[in-house]
């Protein structure tokens, strides 16, 4: 007898999961493009390299861009599951470590739970997605 290991829903939890990691990156990141100064005035020192403020913003919008796509073929697309949660860890780990180490402004603390929070899902979407054996 033939038992499949796929889930009823996998493929929607995973499209849902990865659509609103989407929209909430792009909300959260898009307008940082026009707050370099106040970045530099709430959490001096000002921001000395905006190459690398601007670079690491567009980077991390072409994530979202990533997972809105993930989203519309979690099958398919599998594979940049595991990619996208190390994209997500490497934002939370460091944070966590630089708040512990008092590096950081507590205000990242959310914002790095809730990648946290995203990378989990992330590997419950692929574990959800496995094909059948």
């Amino acid at each position: 007898m033939y038992v499949s290991n796929f889930q009823p829903g996998a493929v929607t939890f995973a499209r849902r999961v990865f659509f609103w990691a989407g929209v909430y990156g792009l909300i959260v990141l898009l307008p940082q493009y026009f707050m370099e100064q106040r970045i530099g005035i709430d959490y001096p020192p000002a921001i000395t390299h905006p190459e690398h403020f601007y670079g690491f913003i567009g980077l991390a919008v072409a994530w979202q861009l990533a997972f809105l796509a993930i989203s519309r073929n979690p099958m398919r697309l599998r594979p940049m599951m595991l990619v996208a949660v190390v994209e997500k860890y490497s934002f939370a780990i460091p944070t966590a470590v630089l708040l512990y180490t008092g590096r950081a402004p507590w205000a990242l603390a959310p914002l790095a739970a809730i990648d946290a929070t995203l990378g989990v899902l992330f590997l419950v979407s692929y574990w959800r997605c496995r094909e059948p054996r």
